[in-house]
């Protein structure tokens, strides 16, 4: 990569991609190798697998895995693959289990990856023993419920070393509850003949809204409601990739914050939870916890969107021009029958595949795609908000924090978040 993909240059003011990122088969195996074998992933979340025995298996960096809950209580991933011969152990998205059993020749293994039980065990000679072909586990932990999973046995960083300035958005989430935040269930499987990385900057991509999502706009107007304003907020770089942006809320969030398009009444009970709260953390704290809307960035392919409702959204390269994506909605364990439903309903109008945005969106990136074809226009800007101390959510910040991390990685250098482009990054914290 000596012809330099990302084009950074400060003293301009201009941030430049290079095409080629997103329709290069040599890169998008270089990004397995450089950047999902080597970053902390998202695997799941706790609420997923909240007793002895439950499981979900899915794919994570490329890899099946299963995230298993064992009978001693602790919470592990492992490799989706028979020590034996290879066949995945778990075909379903999730279970119950006391066991993994392989279709394949009946190998047997506890869910805390013990291997229990080989058939016809005296076809082995004396040196065979169970204890070396137990399952293949994953180097793996959680901040506040979401779990995460490296499969670089050298990376250095622990998960919240990792996460760096994220932590501070996943709070804003995980305290969204006293009794903790669940994953509800049913999650939206689906894609997008495009690279991986255009979903990412559009999930934080504010500057397109009103121009992309007019029928939505129009929808909440018609309820009274005022969607996400043009202007406004601030974006953040968060260091190692990550960003966030971060607004008032136009179209409110079902948990604290009433508008005239929710049911009557259900106000009191959304201004109960306001006042609780506040009681808890302090004015100042409860009304970033209850009232902002926000959209974060978990380097390389995580996005939790807490704006309309509260998703989470894992992002993965399926080859150069195609991308699977995996979407659920979160929620406190507590609350509110009538305002759950109303999230899921939330969730499902806007952020969902058959919503008013999502597909707006996936046309969108696929015509981008599309339009990379044709390669006279080289390069793609994100410079827009460079020239500014504290930029907006409509500028491009958070896009290029996670351009960065890639461009880092992609060297060979991991980077280090102290003095990554430390001007940008000072700019975004006066706010």
């Amino acid at each position: 990569m000596d012809d330099p993909i990302v084009v950074d240059d400060l003293e301009r003011l201009s941030f430049r991609v290079d095409r080629r990122a997103y329709t290069d088969d040599d890169v998008a195996a270089q990004e397995m190798a450089r950047i999902f074998d080597r970053c902390w992933l998202y695997v799941g979340h706790e609420s997923e697998v909240p007793e002895p025995g439950s499981f979900v298996s899915r794919e994570v960096g490329g890899r099946p895995v299963i995230l298993a809950h064992g009978s001693d209580g602790a919470i592990r991933v492992f490799a989706n693959s028979c020590t034996h011969r290879g066949a995945l152990l778990c075909s379903q998205p999730a279970g119950q289990v006391k066991s993994f059993r392989c279709p394949y020749h009946d190998w047997t293994f506890s869910n805390k990856g013990e291997l229990t039980g080989v058939p016809i065990p005296d076809g082995y000679g004396p040196g065979f023993r169970k204890a070396d072909f137990g399952l293949a586990q994953h180097r793996s932990d959680s901040y506040r419920g979401f779990v995460f999973v490296t499969f670089d046995p050298q990376q250095p960083r622990t998960l919240t070393e990792y996460l760096a300035g994220a932590t501070e958005y996943i709070d804003l989430v995980a305290d969204q509850s006293e009794t903790g935040m669940e994953v509800i269930q049913g999650a939206q499987l689906h894609g997008a003949q495009a690279n991986w990385k255009l979903m990412m900057e559009n999930s934080v991509d504010i500057y397109h809204f009103r121009a992309l999502h007019k029928r939505y706009v129009s929808y909440m107007q018609s309820l009274g409601s005022v969607p996400p304003r043009r202007r406004g907020g601030f974006g953040r770089a968060l260091g190692l990739g990550h960003g966030a942006n971060e607004l008032p809320p136009a179209a409110a969030r079902p948990l604290a914050h009433w508008t005239p398009m929710f049911d009557p009444e259900l106000r009191p009970r959304m201004e109960a939870t306001a006042a609780r709260f506040a009681e808890k953390f302090g004015a100042e704290r409860a009304q970033r916890i209850t009232g902002m809307n926000r959209a974060l960035m978990i380097f390389p392919n995580l996005m939790i969107i807490d704006a309309i409702a509260l998703t989470i959204r894992k992002i993965d390269p399926v080859g150069a021009d195609r991308m699977a994506i995996t979407s659920v909605a979160l929620a406190p364990k507590d609350e509110d029958p009538e305002i759950r439903e109303l999230r899921k309903s939330h969730y499902l109008t806007f952020l969902g595949p058959a919503g008013f945005a999502t597909p707006d969106d996936i046309e969108i990136i696929e015509s981008c795609q599309r339009g990379y074809r044709n390669r006279t226009v080289r390069y793609s800007d994100l410079s827009r908000g460079m020239n500014k101390e504290i930029p907006e959510t409509t500028d491009e910040l958070p896009a290029r924090e996670f351009w960065r991390q890639w461009d880092r990685l992609m060297h060979g250098d991991d980077g280090h978040f102290e003095v990554a482009h430390q001007a940008e990054l000072q700019g975004a914290e006066k706010e």
